[in-house]
């Protein structure tokens, strides 16, 4: 019997995962392996991968193909670009992002953690903890990433041997207590010969907790692990203003999606930044009236009053204000090849909501490798610092720890209209 006939039946939501670790750890075989046992790949791409493997002369199907897309990472070996995949297993749907491990590419890894909700973070049984493996737990543990799961891989190269595996638990356990890194699992095995991925394997009797999979399907989904204020920023005012459609003609209808929390006819809400106050009328989903909606619910709310909105404004439960701020204290990683300069001005979006921002002050730049604190005056492309930001116009912000939707924010270059910076508040 197939280990994915063992699963349970219910649906446990979609899961974004991250999966990241040391140059060579087998970051793509695992996600290659993971598709393949699954079942979930398409044929002409099994096809393709195969005959690209019979080329370099290799005996058996080289599964990291499967998310090493560019043409440069072939030919090199080694991850780029966030490569994102995506699984079913009829219990699950999965979306998967395969980060880079160089240094380099801090800002590629940071930008994949973003959304996600576990990391799995690869370590070479014979290499041990590295220095990548705690800058990549750092970074997880920096954008917020509620549940990490260590993943020793290749023990098939040290004989299967539990002391290797138990060392190595050890030597990052001490390492994570100094960060405090609390939700961590881990879990021995192969990416290449398939042992504790999808199916147990027989090499591995000494270890009796889950496989991979299993851990994956009994992961909470992101907004269920704890009550979330409502946040709703307006993406859009709908006005068809239809004279042959009597119905249409007063329509006013503000649409966006629900970043966080619910709303449910007749919720007194709040407007912001104008305070204004109404009471929630209907709810539409395209052209059908709805009772509730939840988070990551693209919507259409109408209200019993009313009330000047536009885009950029926050509709949020009366009840449940966000902070108004007109300075905020974030960390931020410098995305762009452009040196961050405190003497320009920047475009802040956060959520729907763009304002005029300069760079107060920096109170550190963060050497992700040792994890000291540096004095800076300016930032460059991956760089990571503590810095308070002053803005034009207030935004409506909650700390980025309670919700990573309005705890976070992009920083864009007027001139260029590039992104150049992403942050988090708090």
């Amino acid at each position: 019997m197939s280990a994915l006939e063992n699963l349970p039946d219910t649906d446990h939501g979609l899961l974004r995962f991250l999966t990241c670790g040391s140059v060579d750890d087998g970051k793509s075989t695992l996600i290659g392996r993971l598709l393949f046992d699954t079942k979930t790949i398409l044929a002409d791409t099994l096809n393709a991968i195969e005959k690209t493997s019979a080329k370099r002369g290799m005996s058996a199907v080289d599964l990291s193909l499967l998310t090493d897309g560019l043409q440069a990472e072939r030919e090199q070996g080694i991850t780029i670009d966030v490569a994102y995949r995506y699984f079913s297993t009829g219990t699950r749907k999965y979306i998967i992002a395969d980060a880079p491990g160089h240094e380099q590419y801090t800002r590629n890894m940071v930008t994949a953690a973003s959304t996600a909700n576990l990391a799995i973070i690869l370590i070479d049984a014979r290499k041990g903890v590295l220095t990548q493996t705690r800058r990549h737990s750092y970074l997880a543990s920096l954008v917020g990433i509620p549940h990490l799961l260590v993943a020793v891989n290749k023990m098939d190269l040290v004989d299967y041997d539990q002391a290797t595996f138990e060392r190595i638990k050890a030597d990052y356990l001490a390492f994570a207590a100094k960060l405090g890194i609390k939700d961590v699992r881990f879990i021995p095995l192969s990416a290449l010969a398939g042992d504790m991925i999808v199916d147990r394997g027989d090499r591995l009797g000494w270890y009796d907790g889950p496989t991979l999979l299993e851990i994956l399907e009994t992961v909470p989904a992101a907004h269920t692990e704890q009550a979330e204020n409502f946040r709703f920023p307006v993406q859009f005012v709908c006005r068809p203003q239809d004279s042959a459609n009597p119905e249409l003609h007063d329509f006013r209808g503000f649409m966006g999606r629900v970043e966080s929390g619910a709303i449910t006819v007749g919720d007194a809400v709040t407007v912001l930044p104008s305070g204004r106050s109404s009471t929630v009328k209907d709810i539409l989903i395209g052209g059908t009236s709805i009772e509730r909606a939840i988070h990551e619910q693209s919507v259409t709310l109408l209200l019993a009053d009313e009330i000047d909105i536009s885009r950029g404004d926050m509709i949020v439960k009366t009840t449940e204000q966000p902070e108004q701020l007109k300075q905020i204290d974030a960390t931020l990683c410098w995305l762009s090849e452009t040196p961050m300069s405190p003497a320009r001005t920047y475009l802040l979006r956060h959520t729907t909501r763009e304002v005029k921002a300069k760079i107060a002050k920096i109170d550190y730049r963060l050497d992700v490798n040792t994890l000291e604190q540096e004095p800076a005056t300016a930032l460059a492309m991956n760089d990571i610092a503590r810095l308070t930001l002053k803005l034009a116009q207030p935004v409506f912000a909650d700390a980025y720890i309670d919700n990573r939707a309005t705890g976070a924010f992009i920083v864009i270059d007027e001139s260029t209209n590039n992104t150049v910076g992403a942050g988090m508040i708090g």
